[in-house]
C-alpha cells in the first residue's frame, strides 16, 4: 500500500478526473467497520480502523490515535483528534474512483489524501486497553452518525 511520491503524482490527476463524489450515507457505509489507509498529498502514511461506535483507531500519520473519533456529516467525513481541550478537527468530502478514495478538505476543496478501504480491521488497530473518549460534539452529527459515547476499554 506504500505509494511513492512519483506514483501518487501520477495517480492524483487521473483519479481526480474520474471520481464520483460520495454522499454522507455512502461514506458511512464504506468506512464504518473498515480500515481506511492511505497517503497524504504532502507525504506521510495513515491507517485507521473506523469502529462503528465512532472511534478512529490506528495512526493518523503523525502519531498513534488517542481519543480520536469519526463521523459523517452531510456529505463529508469529519475526524476529531484528542481530548476537548486539545482537539483538532478535520473534515473531508470523499470521492471514489475504481478503488481509490480521494479525500478533499471541506473548506477549500484541495486533495488531502488518497486512500483504500480494507474490510474489517486486518491491521488489528485497537485502543491499547485505555479508555477512549468521544464526547457530545460528535453525537450532534445527525441520523447517519455512528453512536458515540465514552467508551471503556474492551
Amino acid at each position: 500500500m506504500r505509494l511513492s511520491a512519483l506514483a501518487l503524482a501520477l495517480i492524483l490527476p487521473a483519479a481526480a478526473s474520474a471520481a464520483e463524489k460520495l454522499t454522507g450515507e455512502q461514506i458511512n457505509r464504506a468506512f464504518s467497520g473498515n480500515t481506511v489507509s492511505g497517503r497524504y498529498t504532502g507525504g506521510g502514511f495513515f491507517t485507521e480502523y473506523h469502529d462503528p461506535d465512532g472511534r478512529a483507531l490506528g495512526n493518523n500519520g503523525w502519531q498513534e490515535n488517542r481519543d480520536a473519533c469519526w463521523i459523517t456529516k452531510d456529505d463529508a467525513v469529519c475526524y476529531y483528534y484528542g481530548p476537548p481541550n486539545e482537539r483538532t478537527t478535520h473534515c473531508f468530502t470523499v470521492e471514489l474512483t475504481d478503488r481509490l478514495y480521494i479525500l478533499r478538505n471541506l473548506d477549500n476543496g484541495r486533495i488531502n489524501a488518497v486512500a483504500t478501504v480494507e474490510l474489517a480491521n486486518p491491521r488489528n488497530h485497537g485502543d491499547g486497553g485505555k479508555p477512549w473518549y468521544c464526547d457530545g460534539l460528535i453525537s450532534r452529527g445527525g441520523p447517519q452518525a455512528p453512536m458515540s459515547r465514552r467508551v471503556a476499554s474492551r
